[in-house]
């Protein structure tokens, strides 16, 4: 088995505990990936900015992939490249959400839109990204350069059933896949977690079988597949788990952290 000398990770239900917490032992892995020379970055549904506290305490200095890799950022959010979603996606999505009830949220590179707080994911989010969302109102004209729309609902059954409408609809015009059970989320076409390694590859000259990924959902899928070893966690479904090289422990038991002492172990 190839050395790895590029770690990946998903950070929401991998590097972060539940209740988006970053442990002391997962801080000491990542430096432990520096000091056994193994590059680190992260990749996430989330924005830039809901990535910008995690870049300091991990010392972060490689390109980060916000909006589920369609994005690449610098640590300090300077963009080095922006995908976005083409209108008619943005349109037949927004549609999508409200004939099945469930609300919908915009992210631009600095902005964060919703059409109403419902008291529990919206507060649960900003909480996430340390950011408050605008309010868009009905029929207001929508901004131009979205780079991610979210379709949130606590009916996992229900959101589930519209990932696969979705996926139908969309075709190749925009890229949809559940980054939590209550998150569905629309992203630019050609562009997921996968195309992300792939970047990261070309950019630092490391080849993909020389890499490593770690995730939990279905949209860190496209990573796993991209990547020569592959981490699930142990709080992943039997089915993301199923496509992984290897499991590892949950976020709450610092799988991430197990998982790159396995890294270092292999490399031994």
């Amino acid at each position: 088995m190839s050395k790895i000398r590029l770690l990946i990770s998903d950070v929401d239900g991998t590097l972060v505990t539940r209740d988006k917490r970053l442990t002391p032992a997962s801080i000491k892995a990542v430096q432990t990936l520096r000091d056994h020379d193994i590059r680190f970055s992260i990749t996430s549904s989330r924005p830039p900015f809901g990535m910008r506290m995690l870049c300091e305490p991990l010392a972060l200095d490689l390109p980060i992939g916000p909006f589920n890799g369609s994005s690449l950022v610098m640590p300090d959010l300077s963009v080095l490249e922006q995908a976005t979603i083409p209108r008619r996606a943005v349109t037949e999505s927004l549609a999508l959400f409200a004939r099945h009830g469930v609300d919908a949220w915009l992210f631009t590179t600095d902005r964060w839109l919703i059409q109403r707080d419902d008291g529990h994911y919206v507060p649960r989010e900003q909480k996430t990204v340390a950011m408050p969302p605008a309010i868009i109102a009905a029929g207001q004209a929508l901004p131009d350069a979205i780079c991610k729309i979210v379709g949130v609902s606590g009916e996992f059954d229900l959101l589930a059933r519209c990932e696969a409408e979705l996926q139908n609809l969309l075709g190749n015009d925009a890229h949809a896949a559940r980054s939590q059970n209550y998150y569905l989320d629309v992203t630019p076409p050609g562009h997921d977690k996968g195309t992300f390694v792939q970047a990261m590859s070309q950019r630092l000259g490391i080849p993909l079988h020389e890499i490593a990924t770690i995730g939990d959902m279905s949209n860190d899928l496209p990573m796993f597949r991209a990547s020569g070893t592959s981490f699930a966690m142990g709080n992943a479904a039997d089915a993301i788990k199923a496509q992984a090289t290897d499991v590892t422990a949950s976020n709450e038991e610092d799988g991430f952290a197990k998982a790159v002492a396995a890294i270092v172990e292999m490399n031994a």
